[in-house]
């Protein structure tokens, strides 16, 4: 990450919210594996909510008690440590969807008809948090890049954002939103190849789960 010469330190009012909304997202993930199905979850239905706040706990902290600017280097490992194992429980959550719906039990597909909805918001939301901490090096190196365009261009940074425009947590909510729905982006282009990557993950998720909504809806309607 390049710094620009005048940028100034991010200062703790603009980076608390932006860290709490992701924390957030992260959160609601969480709790919604409170509510999953045994058969779609490895290991207890709480084991996501405690290392969300466990990760959580210290990177606020960080955040709320620092004397000097903030240290981007120290939360980062958290941010993305949350990121990395919501991820995985999503995707094993994803496999054993298919598996209970293709292999399992193929006639008794309305109970997952909900948890495959769930597993859809948790899509949309643990991208959104993907590419808010990814674009740029995170909130803080925008900060410090002013906000041009990076793995990401909104249509507002177009000439390079002489307007001094500032992403937030709901622009990458929309934009992952955009992409899970229409398998797209709305009007934002990726322009780096892991801004690339991450789209076509959320795609493939998105679209394996809207598959299998469609199919087993059609499968329970016939009947």
């Amino acid at each position: 990450m390049t710094t620009k010469p005048n940028a100034k330190p991010i200062s703790r009012s603009e980076s608390l919210p932006q860290l709490v909304a992701a924390l957030g997202g992260s959160l609601m993930v969480a709790l919604l594996y409170l509510i999953m199905p045994r058969e779609l979850i490895v290991g207890p239905n709480w084991l996501a909510l405690a290392a969300v706040i466990i990760l959580a706990v210290p990177a606020l902290s960080l955040l709320l008690f620092s004397e000097s600017g903030i240290e981007h280097r120290l939360i980062r490992p958290f941010t993305l440590t949350i990121l990395s194992l919501l991820t995985l429980a999503l995707i094993t959550s994803l496999a054993l969807l298919i598996h209970e719906l293709v292999v399992i039990t193929p006639g008794a597909g309305l109970d997952l008809l909900k948890p495959a909805v769930l597993l859809w918001a948790s899509n949309v939301v643990i991208f959104a948090i993907w590419y808010w901490e990814v674009d740029g090096g995170g909130f803080i190196g925008r900060h410090h890049r002013r906000h041009e365009a990076a793995d990401f261009r909104f249509p507002q940074q177009d000439g390079g954002n002489t307007t001094h425009w500032v992403p937030g947590y709901i622009d990458y909510l929309f934009l992952a939103f955009s992409t899970a729905t229409a398998f797209s982006p709305a009007d934002t282009v990726p322009l780096t190849r892991r801004a690339k990557l991450l789209m076509m993950g959320e795609s493939i998720g998105s679209m394996v789960i809207l598959v299998m909504l469609i199919a087993r809806s059609i499968n329970i309607i016939s009947k």
